[in-house]
């Protein structure tokens, strides 16, 4: 069950992935909050294509903004809302910053790295585990997701 609290904050990210969506990226959103005083530190899209940076993903770039604003590269006890699952290459670098808690939206079993895949929080080689919770507005998230690429398969 979700709270009313990652339902607000998981409709930023989707208000953020419904921006990449616009600006032609893959629309996944990422915002990182701090639990303690629910302050949003950083908001992103996903922008690979526009930044021609193929880490350009929405878990990295609110990562770093956050990092940036803190002037730390340690986001421990912070939450980040993320619309998809995160990749390997995101769950990794999540691990990396000792992100308390993930929450996501859309679950992806092709290409997610956290409950599909590798599931890299799992692995004995893993330093640091966030909490996660999944499935928060899932299927808003999903329905974005499907649309853009069926918009994209009849162009």
């Amino acid at each position: 069950m979700t709270s009313d609290r990652d339902h607000h904050f998981m409709g930023l990210a989707l208000a953020q992935a419904q921006a990449a969506a616009a600006a032609g990226e893959v629309p996944v959103g990422a915002v990182v909050v701090d639990p303690e005083t629910d302050a949003i530190l950083a908001q992103a899209g996903n922008a690979p294509i526009s930044t021609s940076d193929p880490t350009g993903h929405a878990e990295i770039r609110a990562m770093r903004a956050a990092a940036s604003e803190l002037d730390n590269y340690r986001l421990t006890k912070l939450e980040l809302f993320v619309t998809l699952e995160p990749c390997v290459m995101c769950a990794g670098a999540i691990s990396h910053a000792r992100i308390g808690r993930v929450i996501y939206g859309a679950t992806d079993p092709k290409g997610g790295g956290v409950d599909h895949g590798p599931q890299v929080f799992k692995q004995p080689t893993c330093h640091w585990r966030p909490q996660v919770t999944g499935g928060v507005r899932a299927e808003e998230a999903s329905d974005l997701l499907k649309t853009f690429f069926r918009a994209r398969r009849q162009a």
